[in-house]
């Protein structure tokens, strides 16, 4: 190879760790590992008529489901996997189901890890526990994990994902045209990521925001979390 070639930097890195059925818990919320007999019957209702959204399912590659059976049978498929590895987002509020979300495209030999299949019922949307479940699974692929990079991938439409992953401090990378069929239909992927260089910064904002001062006493936030992340 000549000389003058150019080259990436010099990486000390020998590899992270897969991630394990080990519960993750915050302030907030906890991520424990899917259990398809305690939160099938939850998950069921918070997605599906009469008193669930199931516009939830739109942008993602299953649901919704026929029945409670047929869902059931989707989350053992998931509870048996290893990549995607599925957490149940528990709210400590009411310690009941609210969500479901995964890591996912796991490679440890380079430091890459991606989460999705995220998604979050409407007891849990917009809460300061959705936003800790983000926080609690980024601290785990970079500080637990050791890994280099972590992503979030969407389809290219789905502008409610998109937003999200400005607001947790994913940068746009750009979108992949064609990426998929799903459902019968098209999807450009829009990448994002947060690097191990970006991800002190990153941390300090999501711990920041989380401080009980930041909130009122009905728990609004004072600050959105983009102020503590210039």
């Amino acid at each position: 190879m000549p000389t003058n070639s150019p080259l990436g930097a010099q990486v000390d890195f020998s590899g992270a760790l897969h991630p394990s059925r080990t519960p993750i818990g915050g302030n907030h919320v906890l991520l424990r590992p899917l259990d398809p007999d305690a939160d099938t019957q939850a998950l069921y209702a918070l997605t599906h008529p009469p008193t669930g959204d199931p516009s939830i399912w739109t942008y993602l590659s299953e649901g919704p489901y026929e029945s409670v059976g047929q869902m059931r049978e989707a989350l053992l498929r998931q509870a048996g996997s290893e990549d995607p590895l599925f957490f149940t987002v528990i709210r400590l509020a009411d310690g009941g189901p609210c969500g479901v979300a995964s890591f996912m495209r796991i490679v440890p030999e380079f430091g890459v890890i991606e989460i999705g299949n995220i998604w979050f019922g409407g007891p849990l949307q917009r809460t300061t526990a959705a936003t800790e479940a983000i926080y609690l699974l980024a601290r785990q692929a970079f500080d637990g994990l050791g890994y280099r990079r972590l992503e979030w991938k969407c389809n290219a439409l789905n502008e409610a994902s998109r937003r999200a992953a400005v607001r947790f401090g994913f940068t746009f990378e750009g979108v992949f045209r064609s990426h998929m069929v799903i459902k019968g239909r098209n999807r450009d992927t829009a990448w994002y990521s947060i690097i191990d260089s970006e991800w002190p910064r990153i941390r300090t904002g999501f711990e920041r925001w989380l401080q009980a001062e930041n909130f009122d006493r009905s728990g609004r936030q004072r600050q959105p979390l983009v102020a503590f992340m210039p």
